[in-house]
């Protein structure tokens, strides 16, 4: 494993301002409003609950999300990456911590406004860690392990398996909050859809008379490949070329800067991807 000074302390500091919005998002939010987050948070919470109102024990956060995220740290070592496992842990350990030491700050008591607005911060930590190539633990592990190896977005899928969590917190401990969970977990995946586009596609159609660097250029950006059609105009009845190439939506801004920097005059098209089929390359996590 490699490091830079630059680099490295930018992903660090983002990573601690990470964990201490989760903290803070978890003790006045979550917490107030009685949610289950989903993932590991979620599980931890529920766990802590059941030794509360069951058991009569005050089971501290950090043991419990530190149990819950061993096997998935070992998904990310094994298979992720160790860099980006490295930076995971330390966003568990300090969120798990700070979670157990920060005093409860209520903000309001309107549990659809913390529904909405705890989601909203949950999503933003989330999106937060993986644009530094980390992430906040637990199930997120698991997303990027199924989107590395499919090639597609498996957030909604984990979505899935947090909502049988919050399944069983509602049979437990009552619909209505279960319900409320629901929603802060659905604005949370929506923000992060919005925030994080690592594993959504955008195809290019790009009219051009500069194939061969347009091409070039679209290579060095993203190393994705492309495709060179043969054209011609309606208006001037002119021979051109049409590049077709699809490249992740993270990247489709810095690639059309690209194309524009080899010919001015390109005229791009880009459209989402709604499903790919077929070898994509994914830039590895470190």
């Amino acid at each position: 494993m490699k490091f830079s000074i630059k680099e490295d302390g930018k992903r660090v500091l983002v990573v601690c301002l990470a964990a201490v919005l989760m903290a803070v998002n978890i003790k006045s939010f979550v917490r107030t409003g009685g949610l289950y987050p989903g993932g590991a948070t979620g599980l931890t919470i529920l766990l802590q609950r059941i030794g509360e109102l069951i058991f009569h024990v005050q089971i501290p956060y950090t043991i419990v999300n530190l149990l819950l995220n061993a096997f998935p740290v070992y998904i990310g070592f094994r298979y992720i990456g160790k860099k980006f496992t490295l930076y995971s842990c330390l966003m568990i350990v300090l969120t798990s911590i700070l979670t157990d030491i920060i005093p409860v700050y209520v903000i309001t008591y309107d549990t659809l406004l913390i529904s909405v607005f705890g989601g909203m911060i949950n999503g933003l930590v989330i999106s937060m860690c993986l644009m530094m190539s980390a992430t906040t633990g637990g199930t997120d592990f698991i997303a990027i392990y199924l989107s590395d190896k499919k090639g597609v977005d498996s957030f909604n899928i984990v979505l899935g398996l947090n909502a049988f969590i919050i399944g069983i917190a509602g049979i437990m401990f009552g619909w209505d909050k279960a319900l409320y969970s629901i929603i802060f977990q659905y604005v949370s995946t929506q923000v992060l859809h919005t925030l994080y586009k690592k594993y959504q596609q955008q195809t290019l159609f790009i009219v051009t008379n500069r194939a061969k660097e347009v091409c070039a250029a679209i290579f060095e950006v993203s190393h994705h490949g492309a495709t060179v059609l043969e054209g011609k105009g309606s208006y001037e009845h002119k021979e051109r070329n049409v590049v077709y190439s699809v490249v992740s939506s993270a990247e489709c801004k810095k690639v059309i800067r690209a194309v524009k920097a080899v010919d001015e005059e390109a005229f791009v098209n880009a459209i989402r991807t709604e499903q790919l089929y077929g070898r994509f390359y994914q830039k590895p996590a470190d």
